[in-house]
């Protein structure tokens, strides 16, 4: 009778799975779904626990159409092209300043906004969005280095300058951005990541292309799996990234340099153009609450700037200095400054020509 009984349960627990696969599947279809009580969610790949919006739409009766892109430019051009109407999305901190000034952006009604106190006031009222205006945070974290201590100890990558060393050759994977990318470089040479000097900026893609030989791939989101199965022993990538790769593979580890890097803000908007705006304050609402905010922190591994998520969370999370710095670490990180079309294209052209540069 036991092994009946069990035999059932599993036939039910197996049923009740691929019902649950055929829901995530169905928001990351992106299609959008007609009617009234909708969100369409346009948000970057692998960055919500797909429960969340389950059980949102339990909550709320707002079916989400969830659709994903890969850098914020592809973001930003998407929205501004207009062609498509989403509800909310998730630029960094340096797009969300573009878009505002832009007037791409739905200026926020605080007074409809449920959660706000449940922030860190460090993360608030930042340069990119001062009083918030445009932005209510979601995620934030740093970009470093990756390495496999197996290999290679803490002392071989303190530093930007050390991944330029020969025995890293063929061994290092980059992510795929021209912004973080020639901003470590930058750092590297003592500049800023905002540096706006074409000498600077000219220097900085010598100096890169004298790393290619130790590029193994300039991935996306593949690189924290990539590192996960030992495909390289080193990579520059973000610190939740680097944490979802750690969790598969033990031997993992995560750095800043000590010169400093990226610090960068994810942040929840509103464009000007969309059509279910009760559902996207319904959403920046529902993802203000502490326990909804700490479930999150924990299936995707970056930081919280939910200050009463982050008392939710595990102490080995919590004391995890790599993915919570202490504040020494944190006076010596930039945050990104929106460039303007002529110096987003230098940028652009200047990261081209260093990956063109592969033999």
């Amino acid at each position: 009778m036991k092994k009946i009984l069990w035999s059932c349960l599993a036939i039910v627990l197996a049923i009740l799975g691929l019902l649950g696969l055929k829901t995530y599947i169905d928001y990351q279809s992106g299609d959008h779904v007609s009617g009234d009580k909708v969100l369409n969610f346009y948000n970057w790949g692998d960055y919500i626990d797909p429960d969340l919006l389950t059980k949102f739409t339990k909550e709320t009766g707002y079916q989400v159409s969830y659709k994903t892109f890969d850098s914020n430019e592809a973001m930003y051009t998407k929205i501004k092209q207009g062609g498509t109407s989403y509800d909310l999305t998730v630029p960094s901190d340096y797009t969300v300043q573009k878009m505002a000034q832009e007037g791409l952006l739905e200026p926020l009604d605080h007074k409809r906004l449920t959660g706000l106190g449940n922030y860190d006031r460090q993360f608030m009222n930042l340069s990119f969005d001062r009083g918030n205006r445009y932005s209510v945070p979601y995620f934030w974290g740093t970009l470093g280095i990756l390495y496999n201590s197996k290999k290679y100890s803490a002392q071989d990558v303190a530093h930007w300058d050390d991944l330029w060393q020969p025995k890293f050759k063929q061994q290092l994977m980059l992510v795929d951005s021209a912004r973080d990318v020639l901003g470590f470089t930058l750092i590297s040479q003592g500049k800023s990541v905002n540096d706006q000097s074409d000498a600077d900026l000219a220097a900085a893609q010598g100096k890169l292309t004298s790393l290619m030989p130790n590029v193994k791939a300039i991935v996306a989101d593949e690189l924290k799996m990539y590192m996960a199965q030992g495909e390289a022993n080193v990579g520059v990538t973000y610190s939740g990234e680097a944490a979802q790769a750690m969790q598969n593979n033990p031997d993992l580890r995560y750095l800043v340099p000590s010169e400093g890097s990226n610090e960068w803000f994810d942040n929840l908007v509103i464009p000007k153009n969309a059509k279910h705006k009760d559902a996207a304050y319904a959403f920046i609402n529902f993802m203000s609450k502490p326990e909804n905010a700490a479930q999150n922190a924990k299936y995707i591994g970056y930081a919280t700037p939910n200050k009463k998520a982050y008392d939710l969370l595990p102490a080995a999370i919590r004391n995890d200095q790599a993915f919570y710095p202490k504040q020494a670490t944190l006076d010596r990180l930039q945050v990104y400054d929106s460039f303007d079309k002529t110096w987003t294209e230098k940028y652009n052209d200047a990261f081209l020509a260093f990956k063109m540069s592969r033999p």
